[in-house]
C-alpha cells in the first residue's frame, strides 16, 4: 500500500473510533476489486467495516448506518468512494 491509502484508512479508522467506541473495528480495502469502476477513477476508494459498538444496542440498521456514515461524511464522494457496512450492538455477537 502507498501512503496515501494508508493514511486513508487510518483516518477512517480514528474517526469511527473516536465516534462509535467501538469493541471490534475491522477495516478493509476493497478498492482493488473495483478497478476501472468511474468512483475508483476519481480517486474514492471501496472499503469495508465491521463495527460493533454498544452505541447500535436498540437501534435499527439505518440509524446504525447512520452513525457510521456521520463519522466518515467529509470523506464520502471524494475519498470514499462506496463504503460496505457491517453494524452489530454487542448483545448481536
Amino acid at each position: 500500500m502507498n501512503g496515501t491509502i494508508d493514511t486513508r484508512l487510518d483516518r477512517i479508522r480514528d474517526r469511527l473510533r473516536s465516534a462509535l467506541a467501538p469493541s471490534v473495528l475491522e477495516l478493509g480495502d476493497d478498492s482493488a476489486l473495483h478497478a476501472g469502476h468511474p468512483g475508483a477513477a476519481s480517486g474514492g476508494g471501496h472499503y469495508s467495516v465491521k463495527v460493533v459498538s454498544d452505541r447500535f444496542e436498540g437501534l435499527k440498521l439505518v440509524m446504525r448506518h447512520r452513525l457510521v456514515y456521520d463519522a466518515v461524511h467529509d470523506m464520502m464522494h471524494a475519498e470514499i468512494h462506496a463504503l460496505a457496512i457491517t453494524a452489530l450492538a454487542p448483545s448481536e455477537l
